[in-house]
């Protein structure tokens, strides 16, 4: 049993933190980028005036980023090596993004817009798994060529985390002799619609309410005739790209159809558990950046003649903090490892309970780490020249999306009391 970090991920992360510094750090200081991380990137970042969306300014430097990651052959990292990726395994994955995440804000890691050197694509392995050969090639390649982006259409403005009660409905309808479904309903909270040129849209075909099967997936253009962008929601952490929308009669053929009909949940949580693993290894990093960092003030703020580190008063909420950490650190690593020596069809049977123990903890810990932080830091911490009030405005959102913690906490339950995976049978 071996512990270390394996001497060639080691070397690539050296190779990383190089090219972050030759080609990302000049990037984000050239001009007057830095707006985007110091006190001001809340404004700097988000148009107020036109709804609260990213501003383009914001966005054509992620994507200047993410260019020379590319080219250098960093950003598909995690990517099918046939579409120019390495076939990134998950534990690499973890390791790199919390390395990412302890560094602090920077332009080589910024998850408020799921943006980093080392992408994530969990639209290729739904496409991969799903697809057919055309829509691969058109939602893969396009993808990375970035003619085509795909959003998430699951979430409906009455049914958050039950995806089962859907009220959103395709039915069978011909138009001008093609055979295709006429889709009706809301979705809500629907990321980045703003340049999505698709949405994964969700609808019942079949069945009723409550049952698990007979949800569809289809890709829908944006824009097209009947989808309409209803409001942009307003949220914790701007700039928003989650609008509420509406579908009234639009029209898709049979070719837009992702996956098998009836199977749309099947399809949605094909990639969850990489999705989730990732960002709870970002969040675990981020709350040591925030431990790391008000270690280093506690030492050098020396407020009545001693250290601020002197009292126990800050060392003991510190070190719970440290050791909670370190056992998420270990737990995430040791699932990610589980995830590549899994067959991808056997994790949701085998380790889902491993992986929603490890988001929904990371999730909270960050938290409670950027709010220590601020309370060690005192008045400064509070202000938005300390990065931690935006770390825990960012990270709070993922106690609710990605699996509200709840929810997580339930798949965590029926796994230990042998409802649901490998201790079933103990009790059946």
């Amino acid at each position: 049993m071996d512990f270390a970090i394996p001497p060639d991920l080691q070397a690539y992360l050296d190779e990383l933190d190089a090219f972050i510094a030759a080609e990302i750090k000049p990037l984000e200081q050239a001009g007057d980028n830095v707006r985007f991380f110091d006190h001001r990137r809340e404004y700097a970042r988000t148009d107020f005036e036109g709804g609260g969306l990213p501003r383009e300014e914001w966005e054509a430097l992620l994507r200047e980023a993410t260019r020379r990651a590319d080219k250098a052959g960093h950003w598909r990292f995690s990517a099918p090596a046939k579409y120019g990726g390495k076939d990134g395994p998950n534990l690499w994955m973890a390791v790199i993004r919390e390395h990412f995440a302890r560094k602090g804000l920077g332009l080589h890691n910024d998850l408020q817009n799921e943006h980093s050197i080392v992408g994530n694509f969990p639209f290729v392995a739904m496409f991969e798994a799903w697809g057919t050969e055309e829509q691969k090639q058109e939602f893969i390649t396009g993808g990375f060529e970035r003619t085509r982006r795909v959003a998430f259409g699951l979430t409906e403005p009455d049914h958050g985390s039950d995806a089962t009660h859907m009220e959103t409905t395709a039915v069978r309808e011909s138009r001008d002799g093609v055979e295709g479904w006429r889709i009706d309903g809301e979705k809500m909270w629907i990321t980045g619609m703003h340049v999505a040129t698709h949405c994964a849209t969700f609808a019942r075909t079949s069945g009723e309410a409550g049952d698990p099967r007979g949800i569809t997936c289809f890709l829908v253009p944006n824009p097209t005739p009947g989808l309409e962008i209803e409001e942009w929601l307003w949220t914790f952490n701007m700039p928003t790209d989650h609008p509420r929308l509406s579908l009234k009669d639009v029209w898709v053929p049979d070719s837009a159809m992702l996956g098998k009909e009836g199977r749309g949940l099947a399809l949605a949580q094909s990639f969850v558990h990489q999705n989730r693993i990732r960002q709870a290894a970002s969040s675990c990093g981020a709350a040591m950046f925030c431990i790391d960092e008000s270690v280093r003030y506690a030492r050098e703020r020396k407020p009545f003649g001693q250290e601020l580190a002197r009292n126990q008063g800050i060392q003991f909420p510190l070190v719970e903090l440290a050791t909670q950490a370190e056992m998420l650190r270990l737990l995430i690593f040791k699932t990610a490892w589980e995830m590549d020596n899994t067959p991808h069809e056997a994790i949701e049977h085998a380790l889902s309970d491993k992986v929603s123990m490890c988001n929904y903890w990371a999730n909270r810990l960050v938290c409670e780490a950027a709010d220590r932080a601020m309370q060690v830091h005192g008045g400064i911490g509070y202000s938005r020249h300390k990065p931690f009030e935006h770390i825990y405005r960012h990270h709070r959102r993922y106690r609710i999306t990605e699996g509200a913690e709840e929810i997580q906490m339930r798949k965590v339950a029926a796994y230990l009391f042998g409802y649901l995976g490998p201790r079933q049978a103990q009790f059946d």
